[in-house]
């Protein structure tokens, strides 16, 4: 089932779709790509939420808005950044992709820092949850090559959005990630219905059907019906 792994469809939630309507199109748009699967991950700052469970109470709010639209199959997750002490945030866990131990997670753009990998190492091990990189051809000029070759060798899955395909730079280096043998998933990391809309079309113009269905695959491998909501 096309998987779209990243996306900011859920309304009046985070930079997202504005409005349920907007929503609504958005969704039309991506079933006429289509898309099945859509794993739903506003924003979560640490700095702007008062607790996990407020975000997940919020969150539920925003998806009840379009959980009628039973012709995909939704999965709540979160997009969450990478900020000091997020691992010892209580209930952190339950913003993983819900039955899975997948988690979606925003490196720092104000510049790298060891701590962000320690982060992700206590998350993995506190929070059991497998580490999912958003955007990741993204830091490829804000992060030093040995920097980025630290997290690339991190053994988290890396996310990568549709966008990276129109670029030659950035194509180049997914190219590069995924005969490397890395692990990649695939998202339009879709905000609204202009500059950022969803872009599966120019995706599957410029992937290999297999890479597309080796990043469908991965959801399956990382089911998890014990986790915890």
């Amino acid at each position: 089932m096309l998987t779209d792994y990243h996306c900011h469809v859920l309304p009046e939630i985070d930079d997202g779709a504005e409005t349920p309507e907007i929503s609504e199109k958005m969704l039309d748009m991506m079933k006429m790509q289509g898309v099945g699967r859509v794993i739903l991950t506003p924003h979560f700052y640490t700095h702007r939420e008062r607790s996990a469970e407020n975000f997940l109470e919020k969150r539920a709010n925003a998806f009840a808005k379009i959980s009628h639209r039973t012709e995909f199959e939704f999965h709540p997750g979160a997009e969450v950044a990478i900020e000091r002490g997020i691992s010892e945030i209580p209930g952190i866990e339950k913003l993983a992709v819900e039955e899975t131990n997948l988690m979606l997670l925003e490196l720092p753009f104000s510049g790298y820092g060891r701590w962000a990998l320690d982060e992700i190492h206590n998350l993995r091990c506190g929070a059991k949850i497998v580490p999912v990189i958003a955007h990741i051809h993204r830091y490829i000029g804000i992060y030093t090559k040995p920097q980025l070759d630290e997290i690339l060798n991190s053994d988290a899955i890396f996310q990568v959005n549709a966008e990276a395909f129109a670029s030659f730079r950035e194509r180049r280096f997914v190219k590069k990630l995924i005969l490397s043998g890395a692990k990649v998933v695939l998202g339009s990391d879709a905000h609204n219905l202009t500059d950022r809309k969803p872009n599966w079309d120019l995706l599957k113009r410029k992937v290999k059907g297999e890479i597309i269905s080796m990043s469908d695959e991965i959801f399956g491998q990382h089911i998890c019906f014990e986790q915890e909501k």
